[in-house]
């Protein structure tokens, strides 16, 4: 047929008793309710799937008549009638920013930036386990009623989709979204104008549209530059997540840090806090540098100003996740920058310097230009106090200002709905509201263990189904034949859930080493091939599109699967999405994760598979270190200890993939098969009641949240008030000190003046007498302390005890004169030691100048 085809969607009016269905439709709330999750598809299941689980592309193509005659239905009105109550009694909820530390003013805001938002399928804004923290981040703030406003960008196809042909070849497609259909809506200004916002790059001025989305009581801020006033190059800036070359990478961060912070500004908004999630946002340290410096501060100043205010976290010890640039970039694009700050380049690269490096660092930038840092579990905590140590070489890791808060996530986002009536039976209700509270998951172990394990089931059953549509489609676009089909699908069957099935989803990157279960296959076949005890291992996720080590683990997972031995007990999933995810986390037995210690920054999907009762199998790595739990009658879990450092890469994965093995033969399989006359383990089911007990009060995001509030949040609002009174007074004087302490620093010497003592009776008084040129600076500029402990096994001083000596004088020789006099309170072999370090009370970590003299 010839001629011009035209399209046109005609769209339904939504009938008077269901308007407000668009509401609910517009604000993310219903990514973690289910019943309003359920209240659309039950309209029409079918087109609920085909829309991806979007309610507002949903309502554009639901059928007139179809709704005409809900309209009528007093059993869908009913239903309609409790979501809209309780979508109202949350959205009149009051502010509990009251209740996690100190309280936090009226005019305080906390500005979250991130480079991806991952709340639900239906906006495809996220990549991974970075986006899906940040989204369920912005949940938690939203249940607490902080004041909290995200900053992200709108990407036209956002993150790739994946397909995988019979040999396990990636292959990533992109589509452009609609809008329309998303739960997003453009912002107006006062004038009832679309606001935009500007940035200017190298010999151009580039406009962004700005969006919002609401989720819950936060808003979302969102920038697209697809405007036709915009170059073609310009309009795909915003095209791709993590697409393109560097020049993408670069104007995409400049667009989040300085576009984000000027659309907070157009909107009349002024936080109080700025929360860096990971690098990408923060070249808005430079921008907020810009203003103060165009507003008379000098540069020094402004840069303690922002700092003071700025909370940093980063996300992974993995050196490719750390943004670098090259200087010829950084001056190509901040020359101007440089000209309105006063300042020549060197400066600015300075801020972004790292030691035998040229390129500019962005975790740099970041940690410079904050004052609060943190990683993401207390070993990421530790791994990052040692990796950004150059910023404060003279300190030890252990006390430098790199700090944690273990990653948590959105409970009622992934906790199946399943559970929900259960644990309001046996938690109580209002369980939700003491989630942080293990007391309140005591009752866990009173749910019969027949229904537990019913439910469990049920999940896997449900889990199952998908598995088999996904394979289906997987098989019928690779033209397999309907024998090799039934092959594959042996041991997924929803109606006989029996078979331990054992998850592995996340990023296919190298580092958490997804094909380490096939480093010995004859030892696996053995383990896994058993008829009377068969095992399903599901993989699935995506590897960025230019990371070909880590689509050869895709290929090699692949080739495993297709051997006879493990064909049908080793299933590929393509498609890795967040509704696959959800499915995956609530369905499967074990939840496996393996990745090279200490690579695993946090990981939260063993979070989400734990509080559904899948016990995790996991590496002593990242949360997981935290988590694991033996004390009890029963594990919560099952432990790969991590092997010595000094191994090569090949001995260690050896090593570790034989403690996997031993692990799956010796305990998880007997454990789960070992079954009693109702046809279930009961130790599993002990098991895995302790898997949600311990992990649920612990690993969930409002504890997360309330974590960043006290560490963070409050102090960073108090400290950047404080240092902007006055004009900017305790900047300033910050800034003035800091340069005199640099300056004099390289000459501060100190030596004892008394003989040390080496032996002496319990109650007998130790004098230390210390001599200190000090260079310029005063007695008040500096600590002078000594650490008192035992001797530790790593050659430090185990449990210190900090005595600072006091300033009693001068030496003849002009030198500032320290004393202390002490009396033991331990008996036995101690040591001590004495250390100066530069000191003031407007300092917001003691040690953040990064100098330090030890004795």
């Amino acid at each position: 047929m010839t001629g011009t085809v035209y399209k046109i969607e005609v769209n339904p009016q939504i009938p008077e008793r269901l308007e407000r269905l668009e509401e609910l439709a517009s604000n993310l709330w219903y990514s973690w309710d289910r019943p309003t999750q359920g209240l659309f598809a039950s309209l029409s299941h079918p087109l609920w799937s085909a829309t991806n689980h979007t309610p507002k592309a949903f309502l554009k193509r639901a059928d007139q008549k179809s709704l005409e005659a809900t309209a009528e239905n007093p059993v869908f009105l009913a239903a309609l009638n409790r979501v809209l109550s309780a979508y109202d009694s949350y959205h009149e909820m009051p502010s509990m920013a009251h209740v996690h530390g100190h309280p936090f003013r009226d005019d305080d805001l906390i500005a979250y930036f991130c480079a991806e938002f991952g709340f639900h399928e239906s906006l495809p804004i996220y990549s991974g386990g970075l986006g899906i923290l940040a989204g369920d981040h912005c949940k938690a703030a939203s249940d607490m009623g902080l004041p909290f406003i995200g900053v992200g960008l709108l990407y036209r196809q956002g993150y790739f989709s994946q397909t995988l042909d019979a040999n396990g070849q990636q292959q990533a497609t992109y589509a452009d979204s609609d809008f329309d259909d998303l739960p997003v809506s453009p912002v107006h200004g006062a004038d009832g104008q679309e606001v935009q916002v500007a940035v200017d790059l190298p010999g151009r001025t580039v406009k962004a549209k700005v969006w919002e989305v609401k989720v819950g009581h936060v808003r979302l801020i969102l920038l697209d530059t697809w405007l036709p006033e915009n170059s073609a190059h310009d309009r795909e800036i915003t095209h791709r997540l993590y697409g393109g070359d560097k020049t993408t990478r670069i104007e995409q961060e400049i667009l989040l840090g300085v576009g984000g912070t000027r659309a907070l500004g157009l909107l009349g908004l002024k936080p109080t806090v700025w929360h860096v999630n990971e690098g990408h946002a923060a070249f808005l340290i430079l921008e907020r540098i810009r203003h103060l410096v165009g507003d008379g501060l000098p540069f020094p100043a402004a840069l303690e100003a922002v700092a003071a205010n700025v909370v940093f976290t980063t996300h992974t010890p993995v050196p490719a996740g750390h943004d670098h640039f090259s200087e010829e970039m950084i001056r190509h694009y901040f020359a101007e920058w440089c000209h309105a700050v006063g300042l020549g380049c060197d400066t600015l690269m300075a801020l972004g310097a790292e030691p035998g490096k040229s390129d500019f660092n962005m975790t740099a930038l970041a940690l410079r230009g904050s004052r609060h840092h943190n990683g993401v579990s207390r070993i990421h905590g530790e791994v990052s106090a040692s990796i950004c140590r150059y910023l404060w070489p003279q300190i030890l890791p252990v006390e430098n200002p790199m700090d944690y808060v273990t990653n948590g996530v959105h409970l009622p986002t992934f906790l199946a709905p399943e559970w929900f009536e259960t644990f309001e039976r046996y938690l109580g209700i209002g369980w939700q509201e003491r989630q942080t509270e293990p007391g309140n998951w005591r009752g866990i172990a009173e749910i019969p263990d027949a229904t537990f394990w019913s439910i469990r089931q049920q999940l896997k059953s449900k889990l199952l189904k998908l598995v088999r549509e996904r394979i289906r489609s997987q098989h019928h676009r690779n033209q397999g034949s309907p024998a090799h089909l039934d092959r594959l699908l042996k041991y997924a069957d929803p109606d006989n859930p029996n078979v331990l099935t054992i998850g592995f989803a996340r990023r296919f990157a190298t580092y958490k080493r997804a094909a380490l279960l096939f480093q010995d296959p004859e030892w696996l076949r053995e383990i896994i091939c058993q008829n009377e005890r068969p095992v399903l291992f599901l993989f699935a996720g995506k590897a960025h599109p230019a990371d070909q080590p880590g689509q050869e683990i895709i290929r090699k997972i692949a080739q495993m699967a297709r051997l006879p031995e493990f064909e049908g007990r080793i299933l590929l999933l393509e498609g890795y999405d967040l509704h696959l995810s959800r499915s995956l986390v609530a369905g499967v037995d074990v939840w496996l994760n393996n990745p090279i210690y200490p690579l695993e920054a946090s990981g939260t999907s063993g979070m989400k598979a734990a509080m559904n009762g899948a016990p995790n199998l996991s590496v002593l790595d990242g949360w997981w270190g935290e988590a694991y739990d033996d004390s009890g009658e029963v594990n919560n879990g099952w432990a790969i200890k991590p092997v010595p450092a000094h191994l090569d890469d090949a001995q260690r994965d050896a090593e570790e993939a034989r403690s996997l093995y031993e692990i799956l033969q010796d305990q998880v399989i007997p454990t789960y098969y070992r079954t009693g006359p109702m046809g279930y383990s009961p130790q599993w089911v002990a098991m895995s009641k302790r898997s949600i007990a311990t992990i649920a009060p612990r690993f969930n995001v409002t504890r997360m949240v309330g974590e960043y509030v006290r560490k963070f949040y409050a102090p960073a609002a108090t400290h950047g008030r404080r240092y902007a009174t006055a004009d900017f007074t305790v900047a300033r004087d910050v800034a003035q000190w800091k340069a005199k302490v640099r300056a004099a620093w390289p000459a501060v010497r100190l030596h004892r003046l008394d003989s040390p003592e080496r032996r002496l009776k319990f109650g007998g008084a130790l004098h230390i007498e210390v001599a200190v040129q000090l260079n310029g600076l005063t007695a008040g500029d500096v600590t002078v302390e000594a650490l008192f402990g035992r001797p530790a096994h790593n050659g430090g001083i185990g449990r210190v005890r900090h005595y600072p000596l006091q300033c009693t004088g001068a030496t003849l020789n002009g030198e500032a004169l320290f004393t202390l006099e002490l009396t033991p309170e331990l008996c036995g072999k101690l040591e001590y030691r004495i250390r100066i370090f530069p000191t003031h009370a407007a300092l917001i970590h003691p040690f953040e100048t990064g100098l330090m003299i030890w004795l």
